[in-house]
């Protein structure tokens, strides 16, 4: 009887064994695979969150210089709620998937192994949390320059009410003026708290302060390599409206001509959301932007109605390891398969397609007054007209 006792008991340790070992696993591949999903989403939040924001913002002043309507604030504005929105079901889907969400078992007591390795997981945040020690001078000026630089960037044309801009000529004041300004005070501001005994004292050591940012630093550290394929992706643009490559593949696209426009933004989601996931997202908004904005002329709607929605698509790409950046640093931990990303992103695919078509017919229509034919295409629409007629002129000659 004890034997069988005791049997018994060993059985059920086992089984709790197994059973935790198989919660562990997943709660790490939900933590694993998270990562890139909340990077890939909270970077569409901003102009400089991701690569395809800013070319999307450097393709505008290319194609449309006199397009004034998308900037940090307004770029913002539209983005976070949709960030928000989408972060809150991705979470969701990923709990439940994953089981941190476990509605059957918010009744049933948590097993004796689980709450030992939870408190032994809060004793080893609490010890390296007070392992930092106290903020020092640098990081608490790193955070006041922070903030100050996202508040120029916010106030600088926020577009309901005057920003600080207006105080300066129109056109010599963007966004890039307050990031060039903060960096500048980077190489000059100490990183230890200064003292001023000097002062009052004459026979105080003159020492030399180290600043918070010296151009060597900056030198090793600033991804040039991204400069370089943001500066290659405007000039690739700006060849294909040239060229008039741009005109004449959207003077192709006629089968989307009859698509009512909020159908064609959902269309241009799911293309471009696929492609990405099996090339960049840089190259793949590189070569979209010119298509849509002449789509968007052809169609007599505002272009940012079909840009904005592609340039976001490209970072909803969840499905396989290359479709992004923080998708291969994550799947080469080796800890996640290609059926677990395939199996989690797909339907956050579905669920970005879906909540960017209500972004875009909703909130976004009064930020970026997408309901109208603006000027600024007007003046582009002449212009690719009398390119066009001149490549036809040209073809025609040379045959």
């Amino acid at each position: 009887k004890d034997l069988t006792e005791e049997k018994e008991v060993a059985s059920d340790a086992l089984s709790d064994l197994k059973r935790e070992e198989e919660y562990k696993t997943n709660i790490w591949k939900g933590f694993l695979i998270s990562i890139p999903y909340a990077a890939s989403i909270g970077g569409t939040a901003t102009l400089t969150g991701t690569a395809p924001n800013l070319i999307l913002l450097g393709q505008l002043k290319s194609y449309f210089p006199e397009c004034d309507v998308v900037n940090f604030g307004s770029w913002f504005m539209f983005a976070f709620p949709l960030m928000l929105i989408f972060l809150l079901l991705g979470w969701l889907w990923i709990s439940i998937l994953y089981g941190g969400i476990n509605l059957r078992g918010w009744r049933t007591k948590k097993s004796n192994i689980r709450v030992d390795a939870e408190a032994r997981a809060r004793e080893v945040i609490k010890d390296d949390y007070q392992k930092l020690g106290p903020t020092k001078f640098a990081e608490q000026a790193i955070f006041f320059l922070f903030c100050m630089f996202a508040i120029m960037l916010f106030s600088r044309d926020p577009k309901f009410i005057p920003g600080w801009a207006s105080l300066f000529a129109p056109g010599f004041i963007s966004d890039a003026v307050t990031g060039i300004s903060i960096v500048i005070i980077l190489f000059f501001f100490p990183s230890q708290k200064p003292s001023f005994r000097w002062w009052f004292d004459l026979k105080a050591p003159n020492t030399e302060t180290q600043p918070l940012l010296t151009w060597r630093k900056a030198q090793e550290t600033v991804p040039w390599n991204i400069i370089l394929l943001l500066g290659g992706g405007f000039a690739m643009a700006k060849g294909c409206e040239e060229s008039g490559l741009s005109v004449w593949i959207g003077g192709r696209l006629h089968p989307l001509e009859g698509v009512p426009p909020p159908v064609a933004v959902i269309l241009i989601t799911i293309v471009i959301a696929l492609f990405t996931e099996f090339a960049s997202n840089t190259a793949t908004i590189i070569i979209f932007l010119p298509v849509l904005a002449e789509l968007a002329i052809r169609l007599k709607v505002n272009p940012l109605y079909l840009m904005i929605p592609g340039t976001i698509g490209c970072s909803y790409a969840f499905m396989l390891p290359v479709s992004t950046p923080p998708n291969s640093i994550a799947f080469s931990s080796g800890h996640l398969m290609v059926k677990d990303m395939a199996r989690t992103g797909l339907l956050m695919n579905l669920m970005g397609v879906l909540l960017l078509s209500l972004a875009m017919n909703t909130w976004a229509k009064s930020i970026f007054q997408l309901g109208t034919f603006p000027a600024w295409a007007n003046i582009h629409a002449e212009n690719a007209t009398s390119l066009l007629t001149a490549v036809e002129n040209v073809t025609l000659s040379a045959l």
